[in-house]
């Protein structure tokens, strides 16, 4: 597979990612596993979790597979702080006293001394964002954290962000910025990827695939076994259960019987070559799933293709969802 830098950072990592948002919740230890052994033999290496992905079950299952499974040194991992769901509801929090006892958690569950690259989940409007910011820096300068990055910014705080960290001298360059870039889900093209491509983030997309819906599995319903009929993902889902994206998924349909490619093919390479992307996060269910993303490494789409997905999926005015 092939590497990309992260942003103008010198860390590289596979031009695909994997997620792990259902590990240890609906994807079950044997299932990641197998997930796991497919990417890196595929020649993957970025890992992404977060400690708020089933209360840090996610990385619970991930530090009991590496090293067992994959060599630590075989991946670039990836965590996120600063979302929490431990009373229940979704709170978020942005202070360095949370964020960085949130990482130690994280260390403690991943079973490892430090992560590749240390993100914070979201911007939280309470927090001054010099503190928020300040946490980066200290988890990279004891060495928990090699590189830090933010998710789920938008263009004017991902440029607010930057800029502070590059006012003075041995600050944390922010190297990545984590957000929802799909077909389906184009609105940070506006402002959050030209702030990218200035200040020299690379980008993340997460739900690549429209949250499962470009793969055409909803064209005429919902399948039993799928995140839309799930208590916990079917609003998540149904987002993108509308007239519009019915269009796109129709017209990626058609795309991918031209080209003798499946509909995942077609909108994982279309987001994969965008201006400023480095690695979309794609998250599977099984490893079956995964093994379909992973051919996506033989796929580039034609350039008319492009133009014609370009134009039938018009961004919608700019909004941002949190995973």
């Amino acid at each position: 597979m092939q590497q990309r830098h992260v942003g103008r950072t010198g860390l590289k990592v596979s031009r695909l990612g994997l997620g792990t948002m259902t590990w240890g919740r609906d994807t079950d230890e044997h299932e990641a596993r197998d997930q796991l052994v497919a990417f890196v033999e595929a020649g993957g290496t970025l890992v992404d979790t977060a400690a708020g992905y089933g209360n840090g079950d996610s990385e619970r299952v991930i530090g009991q597979l590496l090293g067992d499974v994959v060599p630590r040194d075989e991946v670039v991992l990836a965590t996120k702080a600063g979302i929490s769901r431990v009373r229940g509801e979704r709170e978020t929090n942005g202070s360095r006293g949370f964020l960085l006892r949130s990482l130690d958690a994280s260390l403690r569950r991943l079973q490892v001394d430090h992560v590749d690259l240390w993100q914070v989940h979201t911007w939280v409007d309470d927090t001054p964002l010099e503190e928020t910011l300040g946490a980066l820096d200290h988890a990279v300068t004891t060495g928990r954290a090699a590189y830090v990055g933010i998710s789920n910014y938008n263009g004017w705080q991902s440029a607010q962000a930057a800029t502070w960290q590059a006012a003075v001298p041995g600050r944390a360059v922010i190297a990545s910025n984590q957000v929802e870039y799909s077909l389906l889900s184009r609105g940070v093209e506006a402002e959050t990827i030209p702030a990218a491509l200035a200040l020299g983030m690379g980008v993340l997309p997460w739900s690549p695939l429209g949250r499962g819906v470009l793969t055409g599995k909803y064209r005429t319903g919902t399948p039993a076994d799928s995140r839309a009929a799930s208590a916990h993902f079917a609003s998540f889902v149904g987002r993108h259960l509308t007239e519009r994206s019915h269009r796109i998924v129709e017209a990626v349909v058609r795309a991918g019987e031209g080209l003798e490619w499946s509909p995942l093919e077609v909108a994982l390479a279309w987001v994969r070559d965008r201006p400023g992307v480095t690695a979309p996060i794609v998250g599977a269910r099984t490893a079956e799933q995964l093994k379909a993303a992973l051919t996506v490494e033989e796929c580039e789409l034609p350039a008319e293709i492009v133009t014609a997905l370009d134009d039938v999926s018009q961004p919608e005015p700019w909004g941002t969802e949190v995973s």
